[in-house]
């Protein structure tokens, strides 16, 4: 309501009328008007529900021989005006995706170089128990000194967390390991092609162990897994018992890490990149003893004189890169995780596999008949296809 008054010469407005229950105070002033009878008065309620104009009030007693005029106007909106939504900043979402981005180009470009120096390394010192443990060695010691240097922060954990942290790190520790050991017998295509079938390990271990059923749609997208997995093993070239079972063994383990670490690691406040540091280092403490017992600091120094009269200075650069690019590769698809769904970190870790698979046949020039390339291409495809039905992708 706007009240406005009028007065010659002056105007006075924008004064607030408000009619409340209690007694009226007396008016005093300039302005007299007549005094009025409270005998009957009582409470009343007014509302206004449509404009009240008021011309003057000329007929109220003594004011009628004043020249003043006193108008007093209530206006109602007679439409709501629109709400202002929160606008969207462009500039953070744009920066969101640009950081995704970077993360999947930094993801993949990282594997490719992991694995073409993790197969040199093989191919010269064919000591997969000691690749692995020194890979899992430089991560965590680059995690430790940076928690240290306060480079980053290091995470808060307690008993609990490491209790629930122990069967995933047993399950990432074989998983690491076989695959390792699959790649020291085969081609590096033809492990990742065998570690596409993932997806088939992860339903039916779901299935079979842990009672969970599965929409007809995701059953289905295993189909094209398994043939071209199967198709893909029959007509491999350089075919290895010992390396296609160290692929289809890593597929299972890393299915159990992931059981193990949805269930164990549930409420657990710790970051993508805090957590892999962690799985790292208690990786690092199961794996080391069984480092030594199958392979030994004695068959290592006999191999590494071997190597690197064969080789030279360059294995030993051979060795720490590939270690230093296994965990920078791992500890960036963690911390993507904490950016993106698990449905679009499927899709790009289908897309990595097939960037490793093309890359690795580049460089190392592996021979594959068209029949091979088709099992990889029909495999790899329905690993894209079960991303799209799979309830863990959601």
């Amino acid at each position: 309501m706007i009240c406005s008054l009028k007065q010659s010469p002056a105007i006075t407005s924008g004064c607030d009328v408000y009619l409340r229950p209690r007694t009226l105070p007396a008016v005093q002033g300039s302005l007299h008007l007549p005094s009025l009878p409270l005998k009957n008065f009582q409470r009343s309620v007014l509302s206004v529900q449509k404009p009240l104009h008021i011309s003057s009030l000329e007929s109220f007693g003594s004011l009628k021989s004043r020249t003043s005029l006193i108008k007093c106007q209530a206006y109602e909106a007679d439409q709501s005006e629109p709400i202002e939504l929160p606008k969207v900043d462009t500039r953070s979402e744009a920066a969101k995706k640009l950081k995704i981005g970077v993360y999947f180009a930094m993801w993949w470009a990282l594997n490719v170089v992991f694995n073409i120096y993790n197969k040199k390394v093989l191919n010269a010192y064919p000591f997969p128990w000691l690749t692995s443990t020194l890979s899992l060695a430089c991560g965590s010691l680059i995690m430790l000194v940076s928690w240290a240097t306060r480079i980053a922060e290091a995470p808060k954990t307690d008993m609990d967390f490491w209790k629930a942290l122990f069967p995933v790190a047993v399950a990432h520790t074989i998983g690491h390991v076989a695959a390792t050991v699959s790649m020291s017998k085969v081609a590096v295509s033809f492990t990742h092609i065998i570690k596409s079938g993932e997806p088939a390990f992860s339903v039916l271990v779901s299935r079979f162990l842990l009672g969970e059923s599965f929409p007809t749609s995701v059953y289905l997208s295993l189909l094209p897994i398994i043939g071209g997995c199967g198709l893909a093993a029959l007509t491999e070239l350089n075919f290895n018992m010992i390396g296609f079972m160290g692929a289809m063994i890593s597929n299972l383990a890393f299915v159990f890490r992931n059981i193990f670490s949805k269930k164990g690691m549930k409420g657990k406040s710790v970051s993508g990149m805090n957590y892999y540091a962690c799985l790292s280092i208690m990786s690092l403490v199961i794996l080391t003893p069984f480092a030594i017992a199958v392979e030994g600091p004695k068959m290592w120094a006999a191999g590494f004189e071997t190597a690197m009269a064969q080789i030279g200075p360059n294995l030993i650069w051979w060795m720490a890169a590939q270690s230093v690019f296994y965990h920078l590769y791992n500890q960036v698809s963690y911390m993507s995780l904490d950016e993106i769904s698990p449905l679009t970190f499927s899709i790009g870790n289908t897309m990595k596999r097939i960037s490793v698979i093309v890359s690795s046949i580049i460089i190392f020039h592996t021979p594959v008949q068209p029949v091979n390339a088709l099992g990889a291409a029909i495999a790899i495809f329905g690993t894209f296809l079960y991303s799209q039905v799979s309830p863990f992708s959601l």
